[in-house]
């Protein structure tokens, strides 16, 4: 019996315009009807992911920036923050400034560049959320705590060497994930979907067993396999489909639902 559902957002729950599905909705409805616990896991930050939960109707914790931060859908209360220490945050973002990568970084709601550029656009586009513009290095020396996430974003290639130089360099201080293949995601090392899920389980005594998790992209994989029903939407990458127990239909056909109705509905 699944008590407990996390699905992700983009290529997901989200079709390719960014956008959930009437029948996504609805099925989703069905299950907190049935008293399933339904939440979002994602890479999006916190305030692009709230409309979200809103729109479904969620009232439970929602997992964002990979797990670096959760918490309350409806009130935005934070419950567990994990983030990037200030000096680390300052060393790698020297390091892609050299290199000249387009970088951006995120700090609870917002989300800053050195110079905006067609990236910056395409990212506040899709997310909802304006990409400022400021002196990285001058705001991490304001900001004590540290920052929730260091996104790159460029060509496939591009990221792929420079993914391999980062991990040679701070693989054992970060975790390193993807969301699509023109980003490229670095957090705390302790942080991915996979943890935060285990935690939000345990907070609501359920069992592995009883938790589907739905997703599409490398940074999918922890809560997929963590997750005793593991689900990967027909457009996922290779390499989630091979971890998966079961492949639905793609985002833009009703993936989720169609998982929902099968693994849930049709149960009662």
């Amino acid at each position: 019996m699944i008590r407990l559902v996390a699905t992700d957002l983009d290529g997901t729950l989200l079709n390719h315009e960014w956008k959930i599905s009437r029948n996504n909705i609805q099925a989703i409805r069905q299950a907190l009807v049935l008293g399933v616990k339904v939440t979002l896991a994602t890479g999006r930050m916190a305030i692009s992911s709230r409309k979200y939960a809103r729109e479904i109707g969620l009232d439970v914790p929602i997992i964002t920036y990979h797990g670096a931060l959760v918490e309350q859908a409806l009130s935005g209360e934070i419950l567990y923050r994990k983030v990037v220490p200030v000096e680390l945050a300052a060393e790698i973002v020297e390091w892609l400034h050299k290199k000249d990568i387009h970088t951006q970084i995120f700090i609870k709601d917002r989300v800053f560049t050195r110079k905006a550029n067609d990236h910056s656009e395409a990212y506040a586009k899709m997310s909802g959320v304006r990409v400022e513009e400021a002196d990285l290095f001058k705001l991490l020396e304001q900001e004590p705590e540290g920052l929730e996430k260091i996104l790159c974003i460029g060509g496939e290639d591009l990221l792929k060497s420079t993914s391999e130089e980062l991990k040679e360099i701070y693989g054992n201080r970060l975790h390193f994930t993807s969301s699509n293949p023109y980003f490229f995601d670095m957090i705390d090392k302790e942080v991915h979907k996979g943890n935060a899920l285990k935690a939000l389980s345990e907070r609501f005594n359920i069992r592995p067993e009883e938790v589907m998790a739905i997703g599409d992209s490398i940074n999918d994989t922890e809560m997929i396999t963590f997750a005793g029903l593991g689900i990967a939407v027909e457009n996922a990458h290779p390499s989630i489909k091979k971890v998966a127990d079961y492949i639905t239909a793609s985002n833009n056909q009703d993936g989720v639902a169609k998982a929902i109705h099968k693994f849930i509905l049709a149960k009662v």
